[in-house]
């Protein structure tokens, strides 16, 4: 037979479009032709399979060849691309059976000794062959990762391997997960004295899902605290962990089972925060998908930068456009940032020596429409030595962790998500005020000049409040609570009076 067609799958963001391997072998002087939008990786495929069929002791036809990558239009990159034309190839040469070929998917980078190498999105091309009901077929270091897509997944160390399959003679091993790691080390909260306000907000936020943010003079803990929250957070659910694991798979990174915790440098760009590149890769808002994402000395990135987190904090997904594409990668993550409330730290002290214009430039790196985003704003004060060595040992992250689960558990059975999730009816359905409540909050929203957006968040703060205590209603002491946290507001509402 001198035609074949496998299938391989292209890497799209966090999708995986199937790609058909069209292999033709006709008469005429010996050549290899790859067409269907190559780029140059995709290209040099030639040379690798070549060597790889040589090396494997198969015969490479000496006939002109033709690989057709289809859809045409789709832009195809890497070396995914090799182990399925070197299959193509050996079909239509009569090497390998072309029947069984239906039933496959191939992904893989050949070494030019014919041993398959590790490629990036190994989990999006499994979930989505499962879907297709293939067998995908993967390199062995990729197997672990493919595997928790739960399809049948097949860990192949070399070409030689593959055809053995293909032939019935010796079945793949099937790809197994990595065992989901049970004690994770974190950072425990049992380190922290002091700084009782800054833990009740950390549990909060933690419960709840809510963005937090911590502002006061160097050296007070903000970041400590920060580096807390992931060891009070409950575990992923089995679907969160596909999530993660497939955005991970997508960058060619390992994912370790936990929650997220990204901490970028405050000179970061826009394009490394939410991912970019002509060929369009996760940026850290996506990596911190389902997690954390923590910016320490906040005002210090770009306004540029900061400002384009505005669209994933609100939609929970970041959407890039280019030419050739448009890509979609999730980003539903929780914000956490550190500031110092003038450039130098020490505002209010004698050593302060920043004038009023350059506090005000360094406050306004963060825009009211940010600050809006941000659910709670809570200040984190100096303590002296004796209050640090007189503060009793606080809980440890585990105790906290439990409160947190109970919470959460709670939030999942009333609404089935979280409540900073929480939109429109369902927000005015579970966060419903009595009169008391409704009179505190029209005060409070006046006299602070407070944005819907604002009033809505702290509805969602006081309800993780009420689920936190184990209330079936939301009181006007979680609301008194959930408005005593957005102290940026009071502070600007206190400016503006004056």
């Amino acid at each position: 037979m001198n035609l074949s067609v496998t299938h391989a799958r292209a890497q799209l963001g966090v999708s995986a479009p199937l790609v058909t391997v069209e292999t033709h072998l006709a008469n005429g002087l010996p050549a290899f032709h790859i067409v269907g939008l190559p780029e140059t990786a995709v290209r040099e495929s030639r040379d690798r399979v070549r060597s790889a069929l040589i090396n494997s002791h198969f015969e490479f036809p000496q006939r002109r060849i033709t690989v057709n990558l289809a859809p045409a239009d789709l832009p195809k990159e890497g070396g995914r691309y090799d182990l399925a034309i070197a299959i193509g190839i050996l079909a239509a040469s009569g090497q390998v059976p072309c029947e069984p070929l239906e039933q496959y998917e191939f992904i893989g980078e050949l070494a030019l000794t014919g041993t398959l190498r590790e490629v990036s999105g190994a989990l999006p091309a499994a979930i989505a062959s499962t879907l297709a009901h293939r067998k995908l077929v993967v390199p062995q270091a990729c197997g672990a990762d493919a595997a928790l897509a739960g399809g049948e997944v097949g860990s192949a160390a070399s070409l030689l391997q593959v055809c053995a399959e293909l032939h019935g003679r010796v079945p793949l091993p099937r790809a197994i997960p990595k065992p989901q790691e049970t004690n994770v080390h974190c950072a425990d909260l049992v380190d922290v004295r002091g700084q009782l306000k800054a833990r009740r907000a950390l549990e909060v936020a933690a419960a709840g899902g809510h963005n937090l943010l911590f502002y006061g003079p160097p050296g007070t803990g903000k970041t400590m605290l920060a580096s807390r929250l992931p060891g009070i957070l409950p575990p992923l659910t089995a679907a969160e962990l596909i999530e993660v694991s497939a955005v991970y798979s997508s960058a060619g990174l390992s994912h370790q089972n936990r929650r997220p915790f990204r901490a970028p440098h405050h000179s970061a760009s826009p394009v490394a925060l939410v991912g970019g590149g002509s060929t369009p890769k996760p940026g850290e808002v996506s990596l911190a998908h389902r997690g954390v994402l923590f910016l320490d000395e906040m005002p210090e990135f770009p306004r540029q930068a900061l400002e384009i987190l505005r669209e994933p904090l609100e939609n929970g997904e970041v959407r890039i456009s280019r030419a050739q594409a448009q890509v979609t990668f999730p980003a539903s993550f929780q914000l956490v940032g550190a500031m110092n409330p003038c450039p130098c730290g020490y505002l209010g002290e004698n050593r302060c020596r920043c004038s009023p214009d350059q506090i005000g430039r360094y406050r306004n790196k963060l825009s009211g429409p940010l600050l809006d985003r941000i659910d709670m704003q809570v200040e984190v004060s100096a303590m002296n030595a004796a209050q640090l060595q007189d503060a009793p040992t606080g809980e440890p992250s585990t105790v906290v962790r439990t409160r947190v689960c109970t919470a959460r558990e709670r939030q999942i059975r009333r609404q089935g998500r979280v409540n900073t999730l929480l939109q429109g009816v369902e927000l005015e359905k579970h966060c419903a005020l009595g009169n008391n409540e409704k009179h505190l909050m029209r005060q409070s929203i006046e006299k602070l000049g407070l944005s819907a957006r604002s009033y809505h968040r702290i509805l969602r703060v006081a309800r993780t409040l009420a689920d936190l205590a184990g209330a079936e209603r939301t009181g006007t002491a979680h609301i008194s609570e959930a408005l005593a946290y957005r102290n940026l507001d009071r502070r600007r509402a206190i400016t503006a009076s004056t």
